[in-house]
């Protein structure tokens, strides 16, 4: 299974303030894999000020505040036949500094943590109803102890 990122940085923030793509490709696919996906995957993830993600928050949400990660899932066109593309990640790492100092984590891991997140959404998996969070939360504990990071929903 080959998993391709299209990589947008929107800010001002250099490159290496983020996590390396070649990271971010393996929380990715380990999410995915974990998720039950098993065929060849495409997804954009982009990165965002505060600004910009409130914005997309507000028109596509109704929540008039600025957000860590919004998941576009790809909705296959009528008649098209099944492409890899999975959907789009929007991520701002403004707001993901300043929860990590609340919560107590590294940046790193709670990049990977809402990767993994974003990416079961992507694919189907969502946390609003508590009946279906009891299924996706395992999955993103199990998939970040494949990676090496602690649960997160611990305090």
């Amino acid at each position: 299974m080959e998993v391709n990122i299209d990589l947008q940085i929107a800010t001002d923030e250099p490159l290496e303030s983020y996590p390396s793509l070649e990271k971010m490709t393996l929380w990715a696919k380990t999410a995915l894999i974990t998720g039950g996906r098993t065929k060849d995957s495409e997804l954009t993830i982009r990165m965002v000020d505060s600004a910009e993600i409130h914005e997309l928050n507000k028109t596509y949400r109704h929540v008039d505040r600025p957000t860590n990660i919004l998941s576009f899932p790809f909705e296959m066109p009528e008649g098209i036949e099944e492409l890899p593309i999975i959907g789009d990640l929007v991520i701002c790492k403004e707001v993901l500094e300043r929860e990590c100092i609340e919560q107590n984590k590294t940046l790193e891991e709670h990049f990977c943590h809402l990767i993994v997140h974003g990416c079961l959404h992507l694919i189907g998996y969502d946390h609003i109803e508590e009946c279906d969070a009891k299924v996706m939360e395992p999955l993103e504990i199990k998939t970040l102890a494949k990676l090496g990071f602690k649960n997160p929903y611990e305090i």
